[in-house]
């Protein structure tokens, strides 16, 4: 019997993207809401508590009503927004991390879906914190670009729409220049950090895809690793994973530049170990929408309802 299905915000960019990896499933159920009911509370209540499972893709708030209309316990919820990553009683839906590992995703009622810039982040510098190369108080810094489609509705008119209030031609820009975005807690929540990280975001013209960077000046660190230890325990950490590829130092002494884009519509991330035994260059490159959303929602589904993991992900 296929499992019920229902997208809550289907009709967004993450939604209308899980939908799509999801349609040609025989295993799964999908429903929807009628759109001229998306705002009808009743509606949206029975539809909730109908489902075997409820991904979100809504704003924070609405997640959060989403969340309260919930009366059936046995719905199991996938929350795509940021409003539970950090929260008590949510398990974090980043299946590769080294804790917890994925019976606690597949035991979990509430899933919270990783960001894209945290999910880059975070699969560089938490093996390394773990591992003790790098101490839980270093001053982490990441530097990133993505595709626009990250920063929902306004960021794609921005781009797209010549008639909106802020319609730029630019071809790059830098924001969150307050050091307050809402992807920091979350990044160091879930790195294992002691402090959080200097975040500096960046949006390029282009749909989808991103590079997120970690610079490591391996001098400063207490263990002083050499650039093939930071390699062997990323390389180890991940050796077994179908999303997560490690080049080798190898393959990456031969790569002279990264086209954020080349990973869409996939669900995977590659890391990258660039430098000398005085400075590391880590880089993540995946899809935004991919293993940033959509791609890590259908992942967190399978795994949640007993299925293969990388069903409608190949």
């Amino acid at each position: 019997m296929a499992h019920r299905v229902f997208i809550d915000g289907e009709a967004g960019t993450t939604g209308l993207q899980i939908r799509e990896r999801l349609a040609a499933r025989r295993d799964l159920e999908l429903t929807s809401i009628d759109p001229a009911l998306r705002k009808d509370v009743n509606a949206r209540r029975d539809l909730l508590n109908s489902a075997d499972a409820v991904i979100l893709c809504l704003p924070d708030d609405a997640a959060r009503e989403a969340v309260r209309l919930i009366e059936r316990d046995a719905v199991k919820v996938i929350d795509a927004s940021t409003a539970h990553r950090t929260a008590p009683g949510w398990t974090y839906g980043f299946p590769e991390m080294t804790t917890p590992p994925r019976a606690d995703i597949a035991a979990a009622r509430r899933v919270s879906n990783p960001g894209c810039y945290p999910t880059g982040f975070i699969a560089l510098v938490r093996p390394l914190v773990h591992a003790g190369l790098a101490p839980a108080a270093f001053p982490f810094s990441v530097n990133a670009v993505s595709g626009y489609t990250g920063g929902g509705k306004s960021m794609i008119a921005e781009f797209e729409d010549a008639g909106a209030p802020h319609y730029t031609e630019a071809r790059y820009r830098i924001y969150a220049t307050g050091l307050a975005h809402k992807h920091v807690p979350e990044m160091q929540t879930h790195a294992g950090l002691a402090h959080a990280p200097l975040f500096s975001p960046a949006v390029g013209r282009y749909a989808q895809g991103m590079i997120v960077e970690v610079p490591l000046p391996l001098w400063a660190l207490p263990a002083r690793p050499t650039l093939a230890d930071v390699h062997g325990v990323l390389a180890a950490a991940y050796l077994n994973e179908y999303f997560i590829e490690v080049a080798s130092l190898e393959e990456a002494r031969e790569v002279k530049t990264l086209n954020p884009e080349a990973l869409n519509g996939t669900n995977t991330m590659q890391l990258f170990v660039f430098g000398h035994d005085d400075q590391a260059r880590l880089v993540a490159r995946l899809d935004n929408l991919g293993k940033g959303a959509s791609g890590a929602a259908v992942q967190n589904l399978n795994i949640m309802l007993g299925l293969e993991e990388a069903a409608g992900l190949a």
